[in-house]
């Protein structure tokens, strides 16, 4: 008898993914793998930081005696909401005092961004189910949004002739054609692939835009601390959103900044206009 499964076709490789494979799969000494953004050693093998050697040598010591293998609650450790919320909104953050922030313990950038898309499609208002990205961005936004059911277009984000950020072409795309309370997708720093950002000026400009407009930011943050070597430089955007009052959604991946990437370490943050609208969201 047929298979169950003889209709089903071989994916593609992942273009990522058969960069790495045919990387491994050549024999050259001098091969160097420019496919995947992780930390190397000088001869190219994993490099694992110290400061999470040591934080998994306080872990194991606790191990048994204040740090058990209980299941947590769905959203996550209490303790690591807060630890993640203060490092992107920052210590003193209105928001966080005032309970505004709502947070989901997820499977890295990928998970919140999915997370995010599939709760945004199924609560709210057909409008916001239009999200921008720019062009060009990380290959799985688009794929993470379209499979959630959201109609992806694109802003102007890269200008070839400059090498730079196109702000006039971004601009113009959300003033006149963004639906009033669309989603934007906004790289918190170090946008993926370009590896250009907009300066403070800009930022502001970008989010007085989307303030007129009604557009709602969804920022990703998979490089704070990277892009400058500061982690409170590389949350500007993210903290100016904040204090504008933007309702928002935040996805927090450690994956690079930490080279934490098997682990898949990430969280969704939503800030809200109030605590009870949190922990509704929530919910």
């Amino acid at each position: 008898t047929m298979s169950l499964f003889a209709g089903i076709q071989v994916a593609p490789v992942d273009p990522i993914l058969g960069t790495s494979l045919a990387f491994n799969a050549d024999t050259s000494q001098d091969k160097i793998n420019l496919g995947i953004g992780a930390y190397r050693t000088e001869g190219g093998k994993p490099f694992v930081l110290e400061c999470v050697k040591k934080a998994e040598e306080a872990v194991l010591k606790e191990t048994g005696e204040t740090i058990y293998k209980e299941y947590s609650t769905i959203d996550g450790p209490p303790r690591l909401k807060t630890l993640t919320q203060k490092l992107v909104f920052g210590e003193n953050c209105k928001a966080i005092a005032e309970n505004r922030i709502c947070s989901v313990q997820s499977l890295s950038g990928t998970g919140s961004l999915r997370v995010a898309a599939e709760f945004i499609k199924t609560h709210m208002k057909p409008e916001a189910h239009e999200i921008w990205v720019s062009d060009p961005t990380w290959g799985n936004h688009l794929t993470i949004f379209k499979k959630a059911g959201l109609t992806v277009k694109t802003y102007p984000y890269y200008k070839a002739s400059t090498r730079g950020f196109d702000f006039e072409g971004m601009l113009k795309a959300l003033k006149e054609e963004a639906t009033e309370g669309a989603h934007v997708l906004l790289h918190a720093c170090a946008h993926n692939p370009t590896g250009v950002d907009p300066d403070d000026g800009q930022w502001e400009a970008i989010a007085n835009v989307m303030k007129e407009k009604k557009l709602v930011p969804l920022m990703d943050s998979a490089y704070q601390g990277y892009a400058s070597g500061s982690l409170d430089q590389d949350a500007k955007a993210v903290r100016l959103f904040a204090e504008m009052g933007f309702e928002m959604y935040m996805c927090q991946s450690f994956a690079k900044n930490l080279g934490l990437y098997g682990e898949r370490i990430g969280m969704l943050h939503v800030l809200c206009k109030g605590e009870s609208e949190a922990k509704a969201v929530l919910s």
